[in-house]
Formats: structure tokens, sequence, C-alpha cells
């Protein structure tokens, strides 16, 4: 049986057109394409929803944790106003209180005449105290020396 091609039919075929049985190349390069497609736009998609959280690590912001944890939550949940509020924590500067405290304490410690907690493992005492028990009530903060007795172990008030 030969198979003849109907006469109105063109004898040029286009190259997408495959013959029964072959390979449709186009579906395959079609295919391809559309997987790096869709991979790229996970990879976009998921380098912009972590904007905020890289935002907030590159500039060593105290918030970073909470701009992360903003950022799953945003991711989950598909609520946007989480990733808005990651995004606008990541950008607000708050200043470090915690250091300027450290910086405090370590005065008044000089000043009193206290060791250092950061200097020494072992706990705070005044330097004029004798038996080690600190704060005995005023007499411990004054530097006096002579032990009391019981009943004057008493906590004073000041």
């Amino acid at each position: 049986m030969s198979v003849d091609i109907n006469p109105a039919a063109t004898h040029h075929v286009p190259l997408f057109i495959t013959s029964p049985g072959n390979t449709d190349v186009l579906m395959v390069i079609t295919a391809v394409f559309l997987l790096l497609l869709v991979v790229a736009f996970g990879l976009l998609f998921l380098r912009l929803h972590s904007l905020p959280e890289r935002m907030a690590h590159r500039g060593h912001k105290l918030q970073f944790e909470i701009v992360a944890v903003l950022c799953l939550i945003a991711l989950f949940t598909h609520v946007h106003a989480f990733w808005i509020a990651a995004l606008l924590l990541a950008l607000v500067d708050f200043p470090d209180v915690g250091d300027w405290m450290r910086r405090i304490a370590a005065g008044v410690e000089r000043i009193a005449g206290m060791k250092s907690a950061q200097n020494s493992s072992e706990p705070l005492r005044m330097e004029g105290h004798v038996d080690g028990n600190a704060g005995e009530g005023a007499g411990a903060l004054s530097g006096e020396t002579e032990s009391r007795s019981v009943k004057d172990k008493e906590p004073t008030h000041a």
C-alpha cells in the first residue's frame, strides 16, 4: 500500500509538524523551556521573598530574627502584611541600647570599686569586705570589716 498525498494538501510541510512515530522536537523544546521558566520564576520569588531577611542580615540589625520569622510566616500563610512588616523592620535601624547599658554598668562598677563581671568569672564582691558575703546591709557597702552578731545581720532599709 502506498500512501498518496491528497492533491489539496501542500507538498511542503512546516518544520514543527512531525511524521507519525517520530519525536515531536518542538514539544520537547517547549517542555524544557517551560520547566526552566518555572524554576527561574520560583527562584526569583524566593529571592524576593527573602529580601527583608537578607537586608537585615547584611546590616547586622538587632531585629534580624524577628524579620526572619515574619518572612517565614508570610511565605507559608501568603499574608503579604507580614512581608511588608518584615521589610519595614529591616529598613529601620534601632539603636543598640544594650551596649549603652553595658557601658553604664561598667562605669558604675568602676565607681563602686567592684570587679567587673566581664573580666572575672567569680561573683561580684566589694573590695573592702572581709568575709566574702556581699550585701549584708549598710556595713558591707561602707567597707566595715568588724564582725556582727546574728541579731545585727537583719536587713536594714535605707
